[in-house]
């Protein structure tokens, strides 16, 4: 007996969101999708019962703007769990060791139940080292229930219950997202954090928030005449975060113009109807074909890294130099900070003054040789495999175009001529359109941006946010032509 038949009893009874059973109206779709938003902003802000009113540290601080979620709520493992899940399945896949068919009707059940299996066990496993090994969410001394009182790891027992509880939640308001609304819950979640990272960050009335900053250059003589032209009058104006942050708007307006410009260039395949006689269409295969989203997998195989160092520094007492070296929480030698990603100016403009004590510019220049060579070849790497598993590679497409009575003019009506064509441009576009997204998170970390987003986290903002205007606007044709839905196939 195969894997699939001694688990699809499991597989096949994991509790699952029920499909429409037909057209969803438009304001129904963007009524669900905004209960769910609520929802989430909710959730985030319900605080654990039983923590320590100090917190802790965020283990996933500077990941939070892309693994979505807010320290010490409910939310606290955010889309990490799903992404994880999900990296594990494209290799697995990828590998072909599970042996499933996607366009088999049973197979797609068995594969969904274990991705939710799979979210559930991630879910644990991150919650288990966050409340019971090293601090990072501390438990209140006592915790006064009612009549019944609770301590030390009781407290932490019942922490992980709710986080736990909240994983769970945020995989199936995912699910209510992708089947009920527009586009998907985790490009929900990861707008929503971002765009509440650089709200504040314009309007905070702390000196990191950029008005304010301004308000006191131009009204308090920070910078005074000439000044300006002085090392510590630059930084001021254009990089520290309690300056002008000019460097950072500029870094944020452009990744903005790139991505929207990057989304809209496109090799356009000329496509006919076999029986329609003047019945046109295009493939595009866009610049960015696989999306942004695979930057997701690329950044969490990195937070992983580096959850798994805060881990080992808070349990191993004498661990090697060679392995990592930490300074108040944060990392300063070893393998763990050379695999940690550069997150602002100042953790490589050693000139500021920002960087820490004792850490050499060779050291600087390896950590970002390995922040770039990860994020370009990874972001090759994980776009292939997106597309493969998403059936978007050459295959998968000449069939869709097959059976959707199509064909390249000039060339016979056969997938596999069709496949032979795409072979051409899709999985050379996936590579560069991979690499260069891997670039581009790299610079904009590099540069800083406005209210501290992460680069990939603002790459995937902008990304997913096009590509809901795109939804959107098909869904408002197919709205006002019901027959548009027909030729979508969504009917």
């Amino acid at each position: 007996m195969g894997w699939k038949e001694a688990a699809e009893p499991v597989l096949t009874r994991m509790p699952t969101v029920t499909r429409p059973d037909g057209h969803v109206p438009f304001k129904k779709k963007l009524g669900w999708t905004a209960g769910i938003l609520v929802l989430y902003f909710f959730l985030t802000n319900i605080t654990l019962l039983g923590i320590h009113p100090q917190g802790g540290e965020d283990l996933f601080g500077q990941f939070r703007s892309i693994l979505a979620g807010e320290h010490g709520s409910l939310m606290q493992v955010g889309i990490g769990p799903i992404v994880t899940a999900s990296i594990v399945l494209q290799l697995l896949g990828g590998a072909n060791l599970l042996g499933l068919d996607t366009d088999d009707p049973r197979d797609q059940v068995l594969y969904q139940g274990l991705q939710k299996l799979l979210v559930i066990v991630m879910t644990a496993l991150t919650a288990l080292p966050m409340v019971f090994a090293g601090g990072f969410l501390p438990p209140a001394d006592v915790l006064q229930l009612g009549s019944l009182t609770f301590v030390g790891t009781q407290i932490q027992t019942l922490m992980f219950i709710q986080i736990f509880i909240g994983g769970v939640l945020i995989l199936y308001m995912d699910e209510v997202v992708s089947k009920w609304g527009v586009g998907s819950g985790v490009g929900l979640f990861i707008i929503a954090g971002v765009s509440q990272l650089l709200v504040s960050g314009f309007l905070s009335m702390s000196d990191e928030g950029f008005f304010y900053s301004w308000y006191q250059i131009l009204f308090t003589n920070e910078v005074t005449a000439g000044s300006w032209l002085s090392r510590e009058g630059f930084n001021t104006l254009f990089i520290a975060d309690g300056g002008g942050q000019l460097l950072a708007l500029a870094t944020t307006l452009l990744i903005f113009g790139i991505v929207v410009y990057a989304e809209s260039v496109r090799v356009e395949i000329p496509l006919s109807h076999a029986r329609v006689k003047g019945a046109r269409g295009r493939f595009p295969v866009k610049l960015i074909y696989a999306s942004v989203l695979p930057m997701i997998l690329v950044r969490a195989v990195q937070a992983n890294i580096q959850f798994m160092g805060q881990i080992l520094n808070s349990q191993w007492a004498n661990m090697p130099a060679w392995l990592g070296e930490y300074s108040d929480g944060q990392v300063v030698g070893g393998f763990f900070y050379y695999t940690a990603p550069i997150y602002s100016p100042n953790d490589w403009m050693w000139w500021t003054g920002q960087v820490p004590a004792g850490i050499e510019v060779w050291q600087i220049f390896l950590r970002i040789s390995v922040d770039l060579t990860f994020m370009v070849i990874g972001g090759a790497i994980f776009a292939i495999f997106w597309v493969e598993t998403t059936n978007m590679g050459p295959k998968a497409t000449a069939q869709q175009i097959q059976n959707s009575g199509m064909q390249i003019p000039g060339f016979r009506q056969n997938a596999g001529v069709v496949e032979k064509v795409m072979e051409r441009y899709i999985p050379q576009v996936t590579v560069i359109g991979g690499a260069l997204v891997g670039l581009l998170a790299v610079w904009a970390n590099m540069l800083g941006t406005i209210g501290a987003v992460d680069g990939t986290g603002l790459l995937l903002a902008v990304s997913i946010t096009y590509k809901l205007y795109e939804e959107i606007a098909e869904e408002q044709l197919m709205e006002m032509h019901p027959m548009m839905r027909q030729m979508f196939g969504k009917g």
